[in-house]
């Protein structure tokens, strides 16, 4: 068996948890292999390296594994930062974001999954993306004028937010939201990931 010399990612393309992971591995030019899984049929590999299952895992060549998105993300730019993404890290808009917001995002999406009132969970992940208006109202960013990692890490979240019901989400009075991110899909970095 040959020693492993690149990460290897184990992503599912339209896991907002993955999406974020591969935007700061490119952003950061890591270099690895992406092994693309049907969560339906997890692989043995990806298993033994992380018994939660649930992606993204990134195996170091050194053995470590990362199963958090946002270490995945910390660990990248923590090695390379081009562009100086670190510096836009905010924590307590993040654990929102992870917390309340994917609360009230699964719910709105998969009601009858989880026994829930999407419009209840709708109108209360509304008020997160409020205050994201807000903030975008006073500049480019989330945390400034240029992009960072809480914007790669709320994106895909607010993009799977916005197409549970793109009429409703497209009717919103949020400009600067959704400026925000049709501009982010819209990039070439977005594209390269997905």
């Amino acid at each position: 068996m040959t020693a492993m010399t690149e990460p290897i990612l184990y992503s599912f393309r339209r896991c907002p948890y993955a999406m974020r992971a591969r935007l700061a591995l490119a952003v950061s030019g890591t270099q690895g292999e992406l092994r693309e899984v049907r969560l339906s049929a997890k692989p043995r590999a990806m298993l033994d390296a992380s018994p939660k299952g649930t992606v993204p895992v990134l195996v170091l060549p050194d053995g470590t594994v990362l199963d958090e998105s946002l270490d995945i993300m910390r660990w990248a730019l923590g090695n390379r930062d081009p562009e100086g993404w670190l510096s836009r890290d905010d924590e307590a808009l993040l654990t929102m974001n992870d917390g309340s917001f994917k609360f009230d995002l699964d719910r709105y999406k998969y009601p009858d999954r989880l026994g829930a009132d999407s419009r209840v969970h709708r109108d209360s992940g509304l008020a997160f993306l409020r205050l994201l208006e807000h903030r975008l109202s006073e500049t480019d960013h989330l945390c400034g004028p240029a992009q960072g990692l809480t914007d790669a890490a709320i994106l895909p979240f607010v993009r799977q937010f916005a197409e549970v019901d793109r009429a409703w989400f497209t009717a919103l009075p949020l400009p600067h939201v959704k400026n925000w991110l049709a501009g982010h899909l819209a990039s070439d970095l977005f594209a390269a990931i997905m």
